[in-house]
């Protein structure tokens, strides 16, 4: 075996412990500093070696690293030597991932990180005289050249001689960039025959359960009784638009992944259909992901049978790729960063499993490494797609996941993926030009957020940023240094073949100028009363409003700082940032009338173009051969999707808009229109965006219209379908909670009743848990507030999840008690603080036995954090709906007379997804705390039966929580 490289000379260690920061100094001894003396002798130390530069920098209290990181990153060599791999950003989750020995890595100093560099060089220098090592040699060349700190150190591992040439018949450096040269190609299949329609019983579903999870493991009875009701859903259907819904609601523990599993495989494998798997987030689709390792062990079977499917936007495209390699390239070899953190990229790109860049096997802590910009421009996030005229057509990554769906069992989605799609379908009649196949088999997992997905999924938005990208999308980049691509360059080849099509895009794309143009947002702040008032501008300085949709805005905005209460430009609430459409000034009205008129004279040439590209596919079917009829199809979709049915919708709104006057009083209205004003990301202070919302009064609508009636089963399943409240012991009021149910989930949309069934948790919660409500936290004091989180995070010891209401006041709270926590051993994450994604912050408290996170609504569903990691939920108030214009006319509309009722389910709701992320095995025990004194007492019956839920005083609280969790640690030590 080559011998390991050396590290640079002298490299100094720095490792955050125990409030101080472990260090290994130039002469080789550990010390113990604190971030004063470090920033101090930091100028005079060669480049350190750290685990993630920049959260580093933050911890000292110093600037940001730049790019490139003089510092030695492990994270840079850990991504470099096993691409496509996770691992959390701590000394123990890189020991972990690497294999080190147990012990080494219980309580880590800072000569463990280079223990950790040697351990990766010497695996790098094992890759030498392979092909592999070939391309990363050669990237490695080329990282060095641009600066790369490890640059020197990888070379050498790689047989590379500091001499600066490269060695004979090395591939080049610039060729090894260009990953998409050397992708696979995905190749047409024959069409999928429509499935069969074979039912799975019950029995067998139970049988097939009990092969997966094999001989010894724990007998569940729920389980296999979740799983025979599951089989229900595969019943084929009798009766058009009338499936099979079945609600299944299953507490946690219960294994109701694998308990739906067994039937859905038995299905997909029996009828040749592919069943799809959605959930909420991305973060849980990856916890199913790796559930389905116990149906296919072996990782080639299993990726031949299950294909995870995400929006296009998450995906890398290569064309993107290509042109962000070539702009880095142009700009020579020395400083750049970019072109390391691109060079990582093609090294990925070559290992992923998917090419999800946002929640796949890129580690999510990549973007703060590199910049989260080098990852949006190479992604499909522009909606600029050319699909066959792309020279990596066959090498697309999102190409490849469709048609792997195609043919695939199981198919685990996200609900805003399986909405749209369904939506689309339902757009294009048959379906037959569209991505993928229209499933017939659903299964809904964390069902109780159906409601929430579709909310989104079928609302309308005409505001100033959605105007503005279509805009960019139609016209491209206009003067400003971007790379979009507008349409007329997205079908020049179609251009040169179908002259007819270019008068409607000519047309098209000059009526487009009636949205948005750059600076709009500048351009409306600088009308609004009080900054005219504050400043008189020269002459000539008077801003303009250049079209339609500009002089909407400005109006639509007028009306929200009219009729708010308080100044949104002084932080408001976002509340306080909407107002009701009616009634409407004759401005509002007006300008809505010219609006419509526009995207009148848009939409039409844009409907001329798709018919004639339409019409090319019948009457030239003589020379189009099928990349170029693939080609007409995928733009059509594209414009349809991206323009048509977003000018459509907006023209709909407007129209509705024409009377001046809301609808008639006293009839329950289909829609909520309303206008908002808020800061997006990215935007200016004072520079806000402000639009016109459309939303469904009832979601579900539209949901059981194009989703669930055309399928012909559907499972829908959570840990809190129901509200098991207080008042739901008679039967009566039992009955009235499956209603509610079936109302959230959609199923009293659809002609047959839904088949109910419950199957409660298997955990002892009186044994395992213990709930307090603190009484003498005041919620208005922050220094409180933070005071609590501090005195109950040092109670439990960390392994801690602090959960908000509002982004605000966790930040506040990071803010005081990040260094306390610290200096007492306990290290704490934030969301919304650390720029990491949420399924690294998950795995860093999984990693960290003493880790503190904290979270907010995205951190209360469906995080899975077994074992002593997690032991204590703090929640900072109750979780009471946002009282924005959307509850308030739902709870109007759909409360059934009892507004009150219907904000005490959503809340217990909330609290019972909480409480359910704290025991997740029969094992765990764990504290849940309520730090709002305010909490009412008919919503505590959100708890699991046999918890005793107690007010205490925090000293009191802290001391029985300490109490508790030392006797969960005696008992641990006896069993082992």
């Amino acid at each position: 075996m080559p011998d390991t490289p050396p590290l640079p000379d002298s490299a100094p260690a720095i490792l955050p412990r125990h409030g101080a920061w472990s260090v290994l100094t130039p002469d080789g001894e550990i010390l113990s500093m604190q971030a004063a003396d470090i920033r101090r002798e930091l100028p005079h130390w060669p480049a350190p070696m750290v685990i993630h530069a920049p959260a580093i920098a933050r911890r000292l209290d110093l600037p940001p690293p730049p790019r490139p990181c003089p510092w030695l990153d492990l994270l840079e060599l850990f991504a470099f030597t096993l691409p496509a791999h996770a691992a959390p950003p701590t000394a123990r989750g890189l020991g972990m991932a690497l294999g080190l020995a147990a012990d080494r890595l219980d309580a880590p100093e800072a000569d463990l990180l280079p223990d950790l560099a040697f351990e990766m060089l010497g695996r790098i220098a094992r890759l030498r005289n392979t092909p592999e090592g070939g391309i990363r040699a050669a990237l490695a060349w080329r990282m060095r050249k641009a600066g790369w700190a490890w640059g020197p150190s990888v070379c050498a591992a790689l047989g590379l001689k500091d001499d600066g040439k490269l060695p004979a018949g090395l591939i080049q450096p610039d060729e090894a960039l260009k990953v998409w040269t050397r992708l696979p190609k995905w190749e047409e299949t024959a069409p999928r025959p429509a499935p069969a329609a074979h039912p799975v019983s019950g029995e067998e579903a139970q049988a097939h359960l009990r092969e997966i999870i094999g001989e010894g493991a724990e007998h569940r009875p729920a389980q296999e009784a979740f799983s025979h009701v599951a089989a229900r859903a595969f019943t084929p259907r009798a009766t058009q638009g009338d499936p099979h819904m079945v609600l299944a609601e299953a507490g946690t523990g219960t294994g109701k992944t694998l308990g739906y599993v067994a039937p859905a495989n038995i299905w997909a494998r029996r009828n040749g259909g592919a069943v799809w798997i959605s959930t909420y987030t991305r973060h849980l689709q990856r916890q199913i992901e790796s559930e389905l390792a116990r149906l296919y062990p072996d990782p080639a079977v299993r990726r031949s049978h299950v294909v995870v499917r995400k929006g296009r936007e998450n995906y890398l495209c290569l064309l993107n790729m290509e042109e962000s390699v070539n702009i880095a390239l142009s700009r020579g070899q020395a400083g750049d960063g970019s072109l390391i953190g691109l060079a990582l990229v093609a090294l990925w790109a070559a290992h992923t499993l998917d090419g999800d860049l946002f929640g796949g096997d890129l580690p999510g802590w990549f973007a703060d490494l590199f910049g989260r910009g080098l990852l949006t421009g190479i992604a499909d996030r522009r909606g600029e797609c050319i699909h066959g005229a792309c020279p990596h057509y066959q090498q697309c990554m999102v190409e490849h996941s469709i048609r792997r769906a195609r043919t695939a069992d199981l198919v685990i989605a996200n609900h805003a993926l399986v909405m749209s799609q369904a939506a689309w379908h339902a757009l294009d009649g048959t379906g037959a030009s569209n991505e993928d196949n229209t499933p017939t088999r659903y299964i809904m997992d964390e069902g109780h957020h159906i409601a929430d997905a579709a909310d989104s999924a079928f609302a309308l938005e005409l505001s100033g940023l959605e105007a503005a990208e279509l805009r960019r999308w139609l016209l491209g980049a206009e003067g400003a240094r971007s790379r979009a691509r507008g349409l007329r360059r997205r079908l020049e080849d179609l251009l040169a073949n179908i002259p007819r099509i270019e008068t409607p895009l000519d047309t098209a794309l000059m009526a487009a100028r009636a949205l948005p143009a750059p600076g709009w947002s500048a351009r409306l702040a600088a009308l609004d009363p009080v900054h005219r008032a504050a400043r008189v501008p020269a002459e000539g300085e008077e801003p303009v409003l250049s079209n339609p949709s500009e002089a909407l805005l400005h109006e639509l905005r007028q009306q929200v700082l009219a009729r708010t209460q308080g100044s949104p430009e002084g932080g408001a609430r976002r509340s306080d940032s909407e107002c009701d459409l009616y009634p409407m000034p004759e401005s509002l009205h007006a300008a809505a009338q010219a609006l419509e008129r526009a995207l009148r004279r848009l939409a039409e040439p844009l409907r001329t173009l798709v018919a004639r590209l339409d019409e090319a596919l019948e009457t030239e079917a003589d020379w189009l051969d099928t990349p170029m009829r693939e080609r007409i199809a995928a733009a059509i979709r594209s414009i349809r999707r991206r323009a048509l049915a977003r000018v459509d919708g907006w023209r709909a709104m407007l129209g509705s808009m024409q009377a001046n006057e809301p609808p008639t009083g006293g009839e329950t209205p289909q829609y909520i229109d309303y206008i908002r004003m808020d800061r997006r990301e990215g935007q200016n202070p004072g520079e806000r965006d402000v639009g016109l919302y459309r939303h469904w009064l009832d979601p579900t609508i539209p949901f059981a219209s194009v989703l669930a009636a055309p399928a012909h089963g559907v499972l829908v399943t959570s840990a809190t379908l129901r509200d098991e409240s207080g008042e739901d012991s008679t039967t009566d009021n039992a009955e009235r909670a499956w209603d509610a149910a079936e109302a959230r989930s959609g199923a009293i949309h659809l002609p047959s009743p839904a088949i109910r069934a419950s199957f409660p948790s298997p955990f002892d919660y009186a044994r395992q848990s213990r709930a307090f409500i603190i009484t003498d936290v005041a919620h208005d004091d922050p220094a409180a507030l933070a005071g609590a989180y501090r005195t109950l995070f040092m109670a439990s010891g960390g392994g801690a999840l602090g959960l908000f209401t509002a982004i605000s006041r966790l930040r506040e709270v990071y803010r005081r008690i990040v260094t306390p926590l610290e200096e007492a051993g306990l290290p704490l994450f934030a969301q919304h603080v650390d720029p990491m994604d949420n399924a690294t912050l998950v795995d860093i408290m999984r990693s960290e036995r003493n880790a503190c996170l904290l979270g907010t609504d995205a951190m209360r569903d469906g995080v899975d954090v077994p074992g002593e990691a997690l032991r204590l939920v703090a929640f900072e108030r109750v979780p009471w709906p946002r009282p924005d214009i959307l509850h308030r006319e739902r709870r109007i509309h759909l409360s059934g007379g009892a507004p009150g009722r219907f904000d005490d389910r959503i809340a217990r709701l909330r609290l019972r997804q909480a409480f359910g992320r704290l025991i997740r095995s029969r094992a765990d025990r764990g504290v849940f705390v309520l730090l709002d004194r305010r909490t009412p007492s008919r919503l505590l019956s959100a708890f699991p039966e046999g918890v005793a839920v107690r007010r205490l005083g925090l000293s009191a609280a802290a001391r029985e929580i300490t109490a508790f969790l030392q006797a969960q640690d005696i008992s641990a030590d006896q069993l082992s």
